[in-house]
């Protein structure tokens, strides 16, 4: 038990998914999961354990956030063996060429800062993905048929962004999309000789200002949760 993290020693697989909503995670896990077990609810970030094919997974909340998702990766990391992390979420497509339900692989992850940053100092650390969870799950996406982009992503600090002029450097700079989490997570699996990828969701787009219904996004966030469990075991 951690301060953020309820689970006994040995509740947590060594593979963890980490949507940014708890809830997401509960869905995900009745849906994908069999023997489900609850595993964390302090603060309300649900967690938890099942199997999936026969393999040991956990599905942990990360809140909104890279200082909330360092906390529990960090946590899950150093506290309870995990030794890959796969975020599952969603995101804004920035790119005239990916469209609302397709599916983001995030190779690299640009921010402005990180709660690394303290360590990292003057270094500008360029966070990725590790390169056979990006190969597998592109693997997965082709077998899938889905719409997948594979490519730069940027973690931004703030959800109600008041820089357009930023945005359009991302835009200019070939940045499919937008989320919250990514860069730090990359960083934290690279410090710590760990394994992570992030799978997206292009659930609103920031030229067009289309969004995904609410009643729409079951469907193409499965696709997502499927993809990162085929890369997570090579299945």
């Amino acid at each position: 038990m951690t301060i953020h993290i309820g689970a006994k020693p040995g509740d947590i697989a060594e593979t963890v998914l980490m949507p940014g909503d708890p809830y997401r995670a509960k869905w995900a896990a009745e849906t994908f999961l069999t023997d489900v077990k609850l595993v964390n609810e302090v603060r309300g970030m649900l967690g938890y354990t099942g199997m999936w094919n026969g393999n040991r997974v956990t599905i942990q909340g990360s809140g909104m956030g890279m200082p909330s998702l360092s906390i529990y990766v960090n946590e899950l990391i150093r506290d309870y063996g995990a030794k890959q992390l796969i975020r599952i979420g969603s995101c804004g497509g920035m790119q005239d060429h990916v469209k609302v339900r397709d599916i983001i692989l995030a190779m690299t992850s640009t921010s402005i800062s990180t709660p690394s940053k303290g360590i990292l100092r003057e270094v500008n650390f360029a966070p990725c993905a590790d390169w056979q969870l990006l190969e597998r799950a592109a693997k997965a996406a082709r077998e899938k048929g889905a719409d997948t982009h594979i490519g730069g992503i940027y973690s931004s600090d703030v959800f109600y962004d008041e820089r357009p002029d930023l945005n359009e450097q991302m835009v200019r700079h070939g940045i499919l999309g937008v989320e919250m989490e990514a860069a730090e997570l990359y960083t934290l699996a690279a410090r710590h000789g760990c394994r992570a990828l992030a799978v997206l969701t292009v659930s609103d787009h920031l030229l067009t200002g289309e969004a995904l219904p609410s009643d729409e996004r079951e469907r193409g966030f499965a696709d997502m949760v499927d993809i990162a469990l085929k890369a997570a075991f090579d299945r």
